[in-house]
């Protein structure tokens, strides 16, 4: 059994950037990462523009300025001003090559065709130059960059319309058990519905994975060997729920053993999650996670999301980790490492009832965990403890 931290380490140092790349609609690329580096093939902006709303003027010593026209936005137009002559102008419009400075509206004092401004004004104050974000030749968004809203947006301001992306994995989730059956059905006694493969299809699609396929199958070896090896074959990376514990009826284990699968390691000393089974089949990627949802759920945060991450090419991804002072007492049981569903405000953070693995009506509540490391016994309200945020914060 290894620690949490060796664990991590595994998963970071053994997953490598998918060798697939493809070109895609920048309209279509929410969380992809760039494959190669997006070079500006124009100064942005493009020209000088006006930051604000005002006056653009050609200084001279004096405080009045004839007004010879008006500039918009999006107007074609570079009037030539004289010292001591101005334009209307107006956010993002382009500045005169003759102006040389713009002065805000609330400065100015207007008469008929005359303006005085308030006070001096310096050379290029409230001018945008152009190529101020970038100019044209330079890298303005490197490879391995996750491409956020806001990458897209400036993307898209420099006129790119698609971009070369590491290629999405395609993701299996196998589902173990006879007791689980699919809700909507009626449960007959002794059996639950199953929700495991709906809670990581959830958590995989609101990361930005969506070539999922689900599958289910019986506490039965052979049935379980043979769609394991089929959905090996098939899928970059598969997530199988339950089934990888000891019991008589767990064969996840020994199908991937039999299947030629490498371990990497079995059983974390943490706590949900102990039984967690990291491996390999050549670039395939395999976890088999507990059954219980709260155990799979966590284990899904702290291990899998890394090794899509890196996958997809995000190699300087890592879960967001802070500090804050715990409104809650804890004492821990045991000398596991512990990840505690919790809820963090600004000032500070609650742990919350409902600890046991099975448990998923504090994780639906909560929107971060509390990490306990192995050397930690307890916590006491006010103590400063790790926090781990979740990707629905």
């Amino acid at each position: 059994m290894i620690s949490v931290n060796q664990a991590i380490a595994i998963v970071q140092n053994s997953v490598d950037p998918t060798s697939h790349i493809e070109s895609i609609n920048i309209s279509k690329v929410h969380r992809y990462v760039l494959r190669n580096d997006i070079v500006s093939e124009i100064n942005m902006p493009p020209f000088r523009q006006s930051a604000m709303d005002g006056y653009a003027l050609c200084l001279h010593e004096d405080f009045t300025y004839k007004l010879v026209g008006e500039v918009k936005a999006g107007d074609p137009i570079n009037p030539v001003l004289k010292k001591g002559e101005s334009v209307r102008i107006f956010t993002g419009a382009p500045v005169p090559d003759t102006a040389n400075a713009v002065i805000m509206q609330e400065r100015v004092s207007i008469d008929i065709d005359h303006i005085t401004i308030d006070s001096a004004v310096g050379i290029n104050d409230n001018i945008r130059p152009a190529g101020e974000q970038v100019k044209k030749g330079q890298t303005a968004l490197k490879k391995g960059t996750l491409l956020t809203p806001a990458a897209i947006a400036f993307a898209t301001s420099l006129g790119v319309t698609e971009v070369s992306v590491y290629k999405r994995p395609s993701i299996a989730i196998l589902v173990t058990g006879n007791e689980l059956v699919e809700a909507g059905n009626s449960l007959e006694y002794g059996q639950i519905y199953e929700s495991n493969a709906v809670m990581l299809t959830s958590a995989l699609i609101g990361l930005g994975f969506n070539k999922i396929t689900n599958y289910k199958v019986a506490d039965n070896y052979k049935e379980t060997l043979n769609l394991l090896g089929e959905v090996i074959e098939n899928h970059d990376v598969i997530l199988v729920s339950g089934g990888i514990s000891v019991g008589d009826y767990d064969f996840v284990g020994k199908a991937l053993r039999e299947l030629g699968v490498n371990e990497l390691f079995y059983k974390v000393k943490q706590k949900p999650g102990k039984p967690l089974f990291f491996g390999k089949k050549e670039k395939k990627v395999i976890f088999a996670l507990p059954g219980n949802p709260g155990a799979a759920l966590t284990c899904f945060y702290i291990y899998v999301q890394l090794a899509l991450q890196k996958l997809s090419g995000n190699e300087s991804y890592a879960v967001t980790r802070l500090k804050a002072k715990s409104k809650s007492k804890f004492t821990k049981k045991g000398d596991r490492a512990q990840f505690l569903k919790a809820s963090y405000q600004l000032n500070g953070v609650e742990i919350l009832d409902g600890q046991n693995s099975s448990m998923l009506h504090t994780f639906a509540t909560g929107n971060a965990l509390v990490y306990v490391s192995e050397e930690c016994n307890s916590i006491q309200i006010n103590d400063e403890v790790e926090v781990i945020l979740l990707p629905i914060s």
